[in-house]
């Protein structure tokens, strides 16, 4: 039996249809009306044992009125909340201030992006995820008998959605997604150590996904830490696919938005066309990437997709907008033209589309180097495979500050070992400017564990500080 009704996609078409003609009743002449519904299972695993399973999803619909320049929105539950949501929009859209310029996307033809169906993961009962989690248990037993999953789970979904507006504008498809996280930890001789590691793909995941053994290889890596007589110093720093991620998407993903670079909240602001990274980086964001989860044929109001070069050879080429935010600065006079790159993001059916990032890349035109060759090239230094705090980051300035417990120490080209803790901090912005190399990616087979994030290893010849505890 299918996780998602055949009838999915017409259910959310008729629902939006009440809504568009509540729309007209209310003399509306720029609607847009979106709905979705997630379906979903999951099961969690704690202590070394399956310990809940659970099914389900979520959904509504969103309506995006916009009269005289002036928009308002609103998000209901179901369509019995029709007349109620419109007026509400139409309320909101009256008492705010009118945005020249601004109207709602015309239709236009888009072709669809492969590989964000996966028909095998409509069809997967509980039991096969309880063999799925029983075989991720039995695999971290035989890589280490000391290791346990502590913590984790699986979870497949489905998500079907609608678009449709009064500028005709009709689209819907289903999603499908696959995700599994594990933390292992080994708990032996008074010593604990622990690791997490993720896997996510919009195909199936088949067998056991590499982030598995990821996690037993770095529990083993980080126990029996070694002393180090040392202050915080400035130091070459390999971060690891991991380490990188979520430092980039506090800090390099929100610096590529345009309203953010106009209003001079980006370190990047006032930079187009100047170098502004190591001169063989380019950086990419690609909504129409195969299985990615940021990508789709059309962005969160209906305008067509496009791959978007922001960073070419280390200079800054291009920032991103979505139609309301391109007029509204437009209108404001902080920029002289801007128009939707096709970057319009929505969290969900309860909130507008805003200017958002796709799948980034970051590429080197220089070859890839192994984890073993980037250690040997870095000679001393330390090796970072995750960070907490990354959430403190400045956007604005690419300052950073965090702890890390999966931090290797590097002397002359060979692992000294494990610490047991270290600060690191830096400027994001400026250690990617000059001396940064690039391993391989660290998306394989539509399977990636950082997310809409595609990033490679990293090593760090200036920029970063440590601080080891």
């Amino acid at each position: 039996m299918s996780m998602i009704p055949e009838d999915a996609i017409e259910r959310l078409l008729d629902g939006c249809k009440v809504i568009s003609k509540e729309c007209e009743l209310q003399s509306i002449s720029e609607w847009e009306i979106v709905g979705t519904q997630g379906y979903g299972r999951s099961l969690d695993i704690e202590a070394g044992r399956i310990s809940l399973a659970s099914g389900g999803g979520e959904g509504g619909f969103g309506v995006r009125i916009l009269n005289n320049g002036r928009y308002g929105y609103a998000h209901l539950v179901d369509v019995s909340g029709a007349k109620h949501a419109v007026s509400q929009a139409l309320s909101i859209a009256k008492a705010s201030p009118s945005i020249a310029g601004f109207s709602l996307p015309s239709a236009e033809k888009t072709n669809p992006v492969d590989g964000m169906l996966d028909e095998t993961i409509l069809k997967l009962s509980p039991d096969d995820l309880l063999t799925q989690g029983d075989d991720i248990i039995s695999e971290v037993t035989s890589l280490d008998k000391r290791a346990v999953v502590i913590g984790g789970g699986i979870g497949i979904g489905a998500e079907a959605g609608v678009m449709l507006s009064s500028q005709g504008i009709e689209a819907s498809g289903i999603s499908t997604s696959h995700g599994l996280g594990v933390q292992v930890s080994i708990d032996v001789d008074d010593q604990m150590t622990s690791s997490w590691e993720s896997s996510s793909s919009r195909k199936l995941i088949e067998g056991i996904p590499d982030c598995v053994a990821t996690a037993v290889e770095w529990a083993q890596k980080t126990r029996d830490p070694i002393e180090i007589q040392s202050d915080a110093q400035d130091t070459p720093v390999i971060m690891t696919s991991q380490g990188i991620s979520s430092l980039f998407s506090n800090i390099i993903r929100p610096s590529i938005l345009g309203e953010r670079m106009v209003r001079g909240e980006s370190y990047w602001s006032g930079k187009l066309n100047e170098v502004v990274l190591d001169n063989h980086l380019t950086m990419m964001d690609d909504r129409r990437m195969e299985g990615g989860f940021g990508s789709g044929s059309r962005d969160g109001e209906g305008v067509p997709t496009s791959c978007h070069t922001i960073i070419e050879n280390g200079t800054l080429r291009k920032m991103l907008w979505s139609s309301r935010d391109a007029a509204k600065n437009v209108s404001e006079g902080r920029i002289d033209a801007a128009e939707s790159t096709g970057s319009a993001s929505r969290g969900s059916h309860m909130s507008p589309p805003t200017t958002g990032c796709g799948d980034v890349h970051l590429l080197s035109s220089k070859p890839p180097m192994s984890l073993d060759e980037m250690i040997e090239t870095m000679g001393t230094g330390y090796v970072i495979h995750s960070v907490m705090g990354a959430h403190t980051a400045n956007p604005t300035s690419g300052d950073f500050s965090v702890t890390s417990s999966t931090v290797l120490r590097i002397e002359e080209g060979e692992i000294l070992g494990p610490i047991k803790q270290a600060g690191v901090s830096g400027n994001l912005f400026k250690a990617l400017s000059k001396e940064v190399s690039l391993g391989h990616s660290s998306t394989r087979n539509g399977v990636s564990s950082t997310g809409t994030n595609h990033l490679s290893n990293v090593l760090f010849a200036q920029g970063m500080r440590i601080n080891p505890a």
